[in-house]
């Protein structure tokens, strides 16, 4: 994430400190009035940059005496675990996932806990999806719409892209039913049965579910917790194996929130014009993000080989079923395949969308959502800083989960049936892979508030995991 800003400048100073142990566990931060003088900065900023890292785990604030590196800081900042490269295989989801969804609970420790009011954005969504119905008239209602769908909504929607530099015309995008569906259009029209396609480890159970259905061999590629795909990783991979396709999440990614810098960026599309890649990006994400929004992996396409996936699902509105692709030197091909598998999308739904985005209501909607969701993960490292034993998190930038590390001993699948006892839902590690690997890392996701229910369910959890 570019660092913008003062605070976020000081915080990342002081982080690499702590990593570089320039200050060690238990030692002393600079002072206050120190860290203002040095850095030429107020003491809001400084302030700002300490309790950000406190949130965090990795510094405590002690009465009178200052600012402590946690002793437990350096350990939650070393990297997490890594995927093991393996040969590619076939994809066998397991029912676990099934389960899950069944019980909505792909975001929530509590799918039964419903609460609060409706946020205003989706107040004045309803409106505009509603204003969009009544238009209608004469015999609107006995008429599809074109594969490509709305024409205003796709005018939006390159509009909203290239204030992130992608320059893309609304003619280059396709309306989907959300985000997966955009994946399984790009993943059609670029591979063929038995084809091998790169995937992120952990990464996307989505992805693994569309795999199988093609009948597609994946190999997972390692990623850090911090800067996503391990590139060098890819590189050897593709040096082994003839990979037809990588599916990647630059911005935030599930289930750890990594970014990818954007030199990791043009060495990805170095690799793919080299080795005749499709590189399908997973921009779901991308608009959560607590600072500035990273520019997507499409806008450093000059070969035209990426195709951007994303949805309205992740910032806006699960029920929405809104997606758009652009398909890049497939495009057509994708055109052709959503009239196949979908044949049209909802006009009035999208017409209502593209009257909400150019109304503002989009961008007020995200700066509220964004300062929201910052808040929730905040929270959710404090009351993970708690948990006794060797626990590592990551601490993502923007999304909406964290990706959480126990001890080996751990099997959260084992876990799994415990803690729906007690009517939580845990999502575990190896959910988000194919070889059987994390059975001692779960997501948390921090897209609902933390009210007094969801924090004595996550206060429960180490007494099943850590027993």
């Amino acid at each position: 994430m570019a660092q913008n800003f003062r605070y976020q400048q000081l915080e990342a100073w002081l982080l690499r400190g702590i990593e570089e142990q320039r200050w060690r566990e238990g030692e002393r931060l600079p002072s206050i009035r120190t860290l203002c003088r040095e850095h030429a900065v107020s003491k809001a900023t400084v302030q700002h940059a300490l309790q950000r890292l406190e949130a965090r785990g990795l510094v405590e604030a002690r009465a009178k005496a200052g600012h402590f590196v946690s002793p437990r800081g350096v350990a939650a900042r070393q990297p997490l675990s890594r995927a093991r490269i393996e040969a590619p295989r076939p994809v066998t989801a397991g029912d676990l996932l099934l389960d899950i969804m069944g019980r909505g609970a792909a975001f929530d420790l509590l799918p039964d806990h419903h609460g609060g009011d409706l946020p205003a954005g989706i107040v004045a969504l309803n409106r505009s999806i509603g204003r969009a119905l009544r238009r209608q008239s004469g015999d609107d209602f006995q008429y599809y719409d074109t594969p490509a769908g709305d024409t205003g909504l796709r005018e939006q929607l390159a509009l909203h892209l290239s204030r992130r530099g992608a320059r893309l015309e609304p003619d280059q995008l396709c309306i989907t039913s959300g985000c997966q569906h955009a994946l399984f259009l790009a993943l059609m029209a670029c591979c063929e049965r038995g084809d091998v396609v790169a995937v992120e480890s952990p990464g996307f159970y989505g992805v693994m579910q569309l795999i199988e259905q093609l009948d597609l061999q994946v190999v997972e590629i390692p990623t850090s917790s911090e800067s996503g795909m391990d590139i060098d990783a890819l590189t050897e991979v593709l040096q082994r194996w003839k990979v037809r396709a990588c599916v990647v999440s630059p911005a935030f990614a599930t289930p750890s929130g990594a970014s990818m810098t954007d030199a990791a960026k043009q060495h990805l599309l170095e690799l793919a014009q080299k080795h005749d890649l499709a590189v399908i990006e997973d921009d779901i994400y991308a608009d959560t993000a607590f600072g500035p929004v990273p520019d997507p992996l499409k806008s450093f396409d000059s070969d035209n080989r990426v195709i951007l996936c994303s949805s309205f699902s992740k910032n806006l509105s699960r029920d929405l079923r809104l997606g758009w692709i652009s398909g890049a030197r497939w495009h057509g091909r994708i055109l052709h395949l959503k009239l196949v598998t979908q044949l049209a999308s909802s006009r009035y739904l999208q017409q209502g969308v593209a009257e909400f985005i150019a109304d503002g209501g989009f961008a007020a909607h995200l700066r509220r959502l964004r300062n929201d969701l910052q808040g929730r993960r905040d929270r959710l490292l404090a009351l993970l800083h708690t948990w006794p034993g060797d626990v590592r998190v990551s601490v993502p930038q923007g999304g909406l989960a964290a990706w959480v590390e126990l001890p080996d001993t751990v099997d959260t699948l084992a876990v799994y049936p415990q803690a729906l006892e007690q009517g939580i839902v845990i999502t575990p590690g190896p959910l988000f892979c194919v070889s059987g690997q994390f059975k001692n890392c779960l997501r948390i996701s921090f897209a609902h508030p933390w009210d007094d229910a969801r924090v004595a369910a996550l206060g429960r959890l180490p007494d099943l995991l850590l027993k």
